[in-house]
């Protein structure tokens, strides 16, 4: 009896030992994604605080689970942390959206297959290499994104409405000025009512550029009317 209850205690001793370093694992990579995610969720991205906290979480959940599972039963320790890369490639390809010449989202897919990978290194123990990729991301996506956006670095679809008196017309004048400026339209809408054409289209380049085409559009005699009607920032 004694030496059964002293196996006993050294069980409960091993396994509490176990489950307490799997859970600071999974608490640290807890934080850490929910960091970036604040982080994306205060710039309203599309991916924000319970995306990334998940994609953290449950990758840093896979890799202990690779662990454990291999120790129990035997096998390759790193057989279903693998699959986390091509599992998150697949996410983050959801996310990118492609138009008429112009792709976002790229900026949210690199961010999940960072924290994924944050998420791995605080599974597998590495907590100083997690808190540093943290830190690294945190200050690319923050510090790096105002640079663009002070040095007009960063492209964005300004959306126009032109009115004139035929559609061939605005098209051509339309075509003339961007071609000038070696620009394309994208996702162009055309309607016409009361002898009058309305133009809805949008234009990819920086700001120094958006501002050059939007006085080009206004100095033409062809257009009756000419409006912006929003930008999106490409990521």
């Amino acid at each position: 009896m004694p030496a059964l209850q002293h196996s006993m205690d050294l069980l409960r001793q091993e396994m509490g030992a176990v489950l307490s370093t799997t859970l600071i694992r999974l608490i640290v990579a807890l934080v850490l994604g929910g960091l970036i995610g604040l982080e994306r969720q205060l710039r309203h991205k599309p991916a924000g605080l319970r995306t990334n906290m998940f994609i953290c979480f449950g990758a840093a959940m896979y890799t202990v689970m690779s662990d454990q599972l291999a120790g129990g039963f035997g096998g390759d320790h790193t057989r279903v942390a693998a699959q986390i890369i091509p599992g998150i490639g697949f996410i983050g390809a959801g996310s990118i959206l492609h138009a008429r010449g112009s792709v976002s989202g790229l900026t949210t897919a690199a961010t999940l297959f960072v924290v994924a990978s944050v998420g791995m290194a605080a599974g597998g123990g590495l907590y100083v290499t997690a808190v540093f990729a943290t830190v690294v991301i945190l200050i690319a996506l923050a510090l790096l994104g105002r640079m663009e956006t002070y040095f007009a670095l960063k492209s964005i679809v300004m959306t126009y409405e032109v009115m004139g008196l035929s559609a061939e017309a605005v098209l051509s004048e339309l075509g003339r000025i961007l071609e000038a400026e070696k620009l394309t339209m994208q996702d162009v809408r055309a309607m016409s009512s009361d002898g009058q054409t309305r133009v809805v289209f949008g234009v990819d380049c920086p700001p120094p550029e958006q501002e050059t085409v939007n006085i080009r559009f206004h100095e033409s005699a062809v257009f009756s009317r000419v409006q912006s009607l929003g930008s999106t920032e490409h990521e």
